[in-house]
């Protein structure tokens, strides 16, 4: 698929219409005069023309918003202040009470504890059979050295262990500290990025703002579970490769020039002028994807969709950059001059940032299969009996998880198909309890973590997705692709996989770029200042209503997201689709 090469320039966003140094496009005169027939008086026609009045633009908001940013410090505090204000909100929505319940939540059974073994013991250990209730009642130190099962690698669980050992163990906020500071960098940097793609903080804002208050990046920042941590890792990756697509071309502008200076010079003038061009080795936004993705399949394999994903696309981003520049084999040049150089600057350094995260598993000798060679008679024989047996036990426990992956299919009751993610049919319910009747007046009262978006962010989103599809093919917006290239990577994996045990959850994945896609289309609605008055006044009040029907739609389901005591009739009324129960 095409990602790059606009044919068009994109259509301004309302970066023009509300920023102040933005120029308002010059006035243009009505239609009606220009169609009107001639009609020339005998009397007047030496006479001058009396100019059409002037057809207003933009709107009074827009009026008030140029006169409120008429002075560059106030320019810069919006620049800086916007993004840190939804910020601010993400992180109130993400820590106020944290720490409730103070109970292993759905998953948590798993990463928490696994957490605190790995950050006592260097790798995951096993637990009593009662460890659930013990834990949530303090007894947190009586796990067992011998290694367990963990189907998923270690890094997140450092990470976690962090929080815990920070807070304690025995404190329920320590369990979910690290997943909820991942949260709040997750909507500073989906802002930062949108600001960057569309070239204006106020759609930025927005999409800061979208996801500050939608609910399954809420919970998913409020349950100390892995998802959270590797959407962090893959959107940093995502803004990296971001990055590197302007230094790229520029450097091999710059490249291309040197070196027709350099044959003019020489008097060859255009003999030998290249054809495919030069491979550009310094590339350290490359470099710090490498790491990033690196590190998010340190968390959960699904980060190596992304790194294969963004390889092909970097390559693409090469060739179509080659070509622009004038270059005649300039797909040959990307694939076989600058496609490997990209390789060995991404690959190798993302294989060793994931195998730095499994160093307490290779320091110790109580992991799980650490010492499978020597126990059970299975050391590699022929040509690979010089491997080292750590290498041995480590590959040995590699496919061991990779068979658990694929033929995960355990029924579940919140399981859901990968087919009807985008539209929010199978929601997961994390926490349920019933608690005491008099905390909701005398009624049934339940408290209930359930990780289901705000319905209306996410079916636009959806909607907005299927629309920049076709946008990418009509107009082939470079923004567009980079966009919908993480949704390829975060979604379209997973639909290999629609007979494997899978849950709505993992949609945490991809839901910045669903923010990301949403973002443009609003900016495409709000049009520009330059738009006429009428226009532009009905853009800004449709992008306003709808700002305001998703905040009341969150407000309305929050309880339901950080399990505030509500009673049962209530709770039931959030049960918009049968499949939610």
């Amino acid at each position: 698929m095409s990602t790059e090469e606009p044919t068009t320039a994109p259509r301004p966003h309302a970066h023009e219409a509300q920023d102040a140094h933005a120029a308002p496009a010059p006035d243009a005169a009505p239609l009606a005069a220009s169609a009107a027939p001639a009609v020339i008086d005998a009397d007047s026609a030496d006479a001058p023309a009396q100019p059409a009045p002037p057809v207003p633009t933009g709107s009074r908001l827009d009026d008030w918003w140029l006169r409120l940013m008429a002075t560059p410090a106030r320019e810069r505090a919006w620049r800086w202040g916007g993004p840190i204000a939804v910020t601010l909100l993400a992180a109130v929505l993400r820590l106020v009470n944290l720490g409730h319940p103070h109970s292993l939540v759905f998953d948590e059974t798993f990463y928490v504890k696994d957490a605190w073994t790995t950050w006592n013991l260097g790798y995951e250990a096993t637990w009593p059979a009662d460890a659930d209730t013990r834990f949530n009642a303090g007894e947190t130190d009586i796990f067992q050295t011998m290694g367990s099962f963990a189907v998923h690698p270690p890094l997140g669980k450092w990470i976690i262990g962090a929080g815990m050992e920070l807070f304690g163990p025995g404190d329920s906020t320590g369990w979910r500290i690290s997943v909820a500071v991942a949260g709040i960098l997750l909507v500073l940097l989906t802002t930062l990025i949108a600001v960057k793609l569309t070239r204006s903080t106020l759609l930025g804002v927005i999409a800061g703002f979208l996801l500050a208050i939608d609910g399954h990046a809420i919970v998913m920042s409020r349950v100390g579970i892995l998802d959270g941590l590797s959407s962090l890792f893959l959107l940093l990756g995502f803004g990296a490769v971001l990055l590197d697509r302007a230094w790229h071309e520029r450097r091999l502008a710059e490249a291309l020039e040197r070196g027709r200076e350099r044959r003019a010079g020489s008097g060859r003038g255009r003999a030998g002028e290249p054809t495919w061009g030069p491979a550009i080795w310094w590339r350290p936004w490359v470099l710090a994807a490498a790491v990033a993705f690196g590190a998010a399949s340190s968390v959960k394999w699904s980060g190596l969709y992304f790194l294969a994903a963004f390889g092909v696309y970097l390559i693409v981003v090469d060739a179509l950059a080659r070509r622009r520049l004038g270059l005649p084999f300039w797909f040959s040049a990307a694939v076989l001059k600058q496609g490997p150089v990209t390789a060995i600057l991404l690959v190798p350094l993302a294989v060793v940032t994931y195998l730095t995260t499994w160093i307490g598993w290779f320091a110790t000798t109580g992991g799980m299969y650490r010492t499978w060679a020597q126990t059970s008679n299975g050391e590699w024989t022929g040509a690979l009996s010089w491997v080292p047996l750590a290498v041995q036990n480590f590959w040995h426990l590699e496919v061991a998880i990779y068979q658990y992956h694929v033929g995960e299919n355990s029924p579940h009751p919140y399981s859901a198909n990968p087919l009807t993610w985008l539209f929010l049919i199978r929601p997961t319910q994390m926490y349920v309890s019933q608690v005491d009747d008099s905390v909701c007046g005398g009624t049934t009262c339940y408290e209930n973590i359930t990780s289901i978006a705000n319905p209306i962010i996410w079916w636009c989103a959806t909607a907005a997705l299927f629309y920049l599809v076709y946008r990418l093919v009509r107009r082939r917006e470079w923004q567009v692709g980079l966009v919908l290239m993480g949704m390829v990577a975060g979604y379209l994996p997973w639909l290999m996989y629609t007979g494997r045990t899978v849950f709505q959850f993992y949609t945490i994945a991809f839901e910045p770029y669903m923010i990301l896609g949403l973002t443009m289309v609003i900016g495409l609605a709000l049009g520009s200042r330059a738009d006429p008055r009428p226009q532009r006044t009905r853009a800004l009040a449709v992008v306003g209503a709808f700002l305001v029907i998703c905040v009341l739609v969150s407000a309305w389901f929050y309880p339901v997201w950080v399990g505030m005591p509500v009673p049962a009739w209530f709770l039931s009324l959030h049960y918009w689709l049968p499949s939610w129960r």
